[in-house]
């Protein structure tokens, strides 16, 4: 039995996967956001239900009708009306790895409208971004598949387009026809209760029972043995390696260790093949293996190898849909998530006798933690928008004066400390409510933020990264956040362990034009630098957010000598050079749509890190 197989169920996600999983669910499509965009999108408003979901659109049906013609604008808008812009962000591919954030610089092809390269191509992009703002972008246009996304990165493209249940909401049957044969989903019920360990099969069972020969398979993958798994699932596996094969020796274990399924495998590539998309593609289904999966006869029959990526540069890459395990299988299957906590079009298609779903649960309120402080257990609580300790004014001075001091405090002032900071040790379920928060930030869940603070939650509360909910409101509506964060004493000139106060931080996490103005018209600094010593006029220029020339020009104005000179020469340097051309490149979509000069660049992965 291979290493990975000690803590992976047969066809399932390895633990640390599914922990990421379970946390995606939880937090990046909340309940209200399918809530509110399901109603937009049933009253006809596709985009107002984008804009529920977070979606930025450019597409305008006119345009393309002046340009393309009446009936590609009549499709794409007919496309539109069943868009739900949830369930795509429901799908989305993520990092993982710890996060739960959008994976960054996908382009998702959701629909195409003629076959030339001047035809328009409905798609959706993600941003640059590691751990920045997950707002989505929705385009119809041409799409120039060589185009690179920046001068550091390449475009990710992922093909919907032959699997709508992700995004048409008249599709989503699709969903349950992809997860298994008609009769029942592996390792379920036929009423979609999980199989329990000892309910696996110990053997092949026949052709007469598909679910269960999927099963066998995964359990001899299991096993390690993924030759008779491939077998099992109808595909001849050879684990001959490359000629180059010093860099291949560990590829076989590598295999063998993978969390894979071959009969879902074996089902994507055919399903592929017959709606036309190629009969030759390449998986990796570990990093130090990759396999070429083709035809190996005319009866259907597939074969697999171990390849190097020299010699498959031009063969299409295997959707991930077609041969990783939906993670809501899994989640159910584990007890992870229960199926009403699905998206309810999932939950729908795959548990339909599970009832109508309700979503993700929302937020829990703050609740009392005990506390060990000077040889006692004390209870301390967020209420009324306090971290609530219970110890008099007096000590509690005495305590500040303490510290002043340079003298260490400890128990329930080092609790309150840790909180405000976001340095030191907490207790579990404040470790936990302050996650909750920022979970519920980074995913813009603007209204599961204010039903926090509504349950008296301190907004005083700092991340790992010193960032307060100040420096993060590029993630949420600033418009509800900002004055009820004022309004509670937090203040526009506190910085993060970067320097950087909430306008310099809005500037380079990228938040919009209005947050902006805002924050200025609030009162914030313009004379501030970061620990570059970047003014806020040079993180402008270093960004190109071209949306927030007006900024620029009023540090200059207001500050004039603040840049530093030795970082204007640099840039200057490289522009003289030819390093900083990147016209060809397309914009990051920082920018409000509408807004003049929407092209910008993005900063490096985890700038905008929401970290608890």
């Amino acid at each position: 039995m291979s290493e990975n197989a000690r803590t992976t169920p047969p066809g399932g996600l390895p633990p640390e996967d599914a922990a990421a999983w379970q946390r995606i669910r939880r937090y990046a499509v909340p309940a209200g956001m399918i809530e509110r965009a399901t109603a937009h999108r049933l009253a006809g408003d596709w985009r107002a239900a984008c804009a529920a979901a977070g979606t930025e659109t450019t597409v305008d049906p006119a345009a393309l009708a002046a340009e393309h013609g009446s009936d590609v604008a009549a499709a794409v808008t007919e496309d539109l009306r069943h868009f739900a812009p949830d369930l795509l962000r429901w799908h989305l591919p993520r990092v993982l790895g710890g996060r739960t954030v959008v994976a960054p610089n996908r382009r998702v092809v959701l629909a195409r409208y003629g076959t030339g390269s001047d035809a328009p191509v409905l798609y959706v992009t993600t941003r640059a971004m590691v751990d920045g703002p997950q707002r989505l972008r929705l385009h119809c246009a041409p799409v120039d598949p060589h185009a690179r996304r920046h001068s550091y990165a390449s475009w990710v493209t992922e093909d919907w387009t032959r699997a709508r249940w992700f995004w048409d909401a008249r599709h989503t049957d699709g969903l349950r026809a992809g997860a298994g044969p008609a009769d029942r989903i592996p390792f379920f019920h036929p009423d979609g209760t999980p199989l329990r360990e000892d309910e696996l099969p110990t053997a092949d069972p026949g052709p007469a029972d598909p679910a269960g020969q999927a099963e066998w398979a995964a359990v001899l993958q299991w096993r390690g043995e993924s030759v008779e798994a491939f077998a099992a699932a109808g595909i001849a596996l050879d684990l001959t390696l490359p000629p180059n094969a010093y860099r291949w020796s560990d590829a076989v274990a590598a295999l063998k260790g993978a969390a894979l399924d071959p009969a879902l495998l074996a089902a994507g590539v055919r399903r592929l093949a017959a709606a036309g998309a190629g009969d030759r593609f390449t998986f990796a289904p570990h990093w130090r293996c990759l396999l070429l999966v083709e035809p190996a006869g005319p009866d259907g029959a597939l074969r697999a190898r171990l390849v190097d990526s020299s010699e498959v540069r031009d063969v299409p890459r295997l959707p991930d849909r077609a041969w990783r395990p939906l993670p809501d299988l899994h989640l159910v299957r584990t007890g992870r998530t229960a199926p009403r906590e699905l998206h309810p079009l999932v939950t729908a298609a795959l548990f339909p006798a599970a009832g109508p779903a309700a979503g993700p649960p929302g937020p829990a309120a703050p609740r009392t933690v005990r506390v060990r402080c000077v040889g006692e257990w004390h209870e301390v609580r967020s209420r009324g928008g306090m971290l609530e300790i219970p110890h008099s004014a007096e000590e509690q001075q005495r305590e500040r004066a303490l510290r002043a001091f340079g003298g260490e405090v400890a128990g329930c002032f080092a609790v309150r400390e840790a909180w405000a900071s976001g340095k030191g040790r907490l207790p579990r379920a404040l470790r936990a409510e302050r996650r909750e928060l920022f979970e519920r930030v980074q995913h813009g869940d603007t209204a599961g933020v204010l039903a926090l603070l509504d349950a008296g939650l301190d907004p005083r509360v700092r991340n790992g990264r010193g960032q307060g909910l100040l420096h993060l409101l590029p993630f949420v509506r600033h418009e509800e956040l900002l004055p009820r964060l004022l309004e509670a004493g937090l203040g526009l000139e506190e910085q993060d362990d970067f320097e950087r106060t909430p306008l310099q931080s809005a500037v380079q996490n990228g938040g919009t034009a209005s947050l902006v103005r805002a924050l200025l018209a609030a009162g914030a600094r313009t004379d501030v630098v970061d620990d570059m010593e970047l003014s806020l006029g040079q993180v402008v220029s270093r960004y190109k957010r071209t949306d927030l020339t007006f900024l620029k020009e009023l540090v200059e104005e207001r500050h004039p000598g603040i840049n530093f000179e030795e970082y204007d020469e640099f840039m200057a340097e490289r522009a003289e050079w030819g390093d900083f051309e990147d016209d060809d490149y397309e914009e990051d979509g920082y920018a409000e749509t509408g807004a003049g000069g929407t092209r910008t660049a993005a900063g490096s992965a985890g700038d905008g890190e929401v970290r608890a």
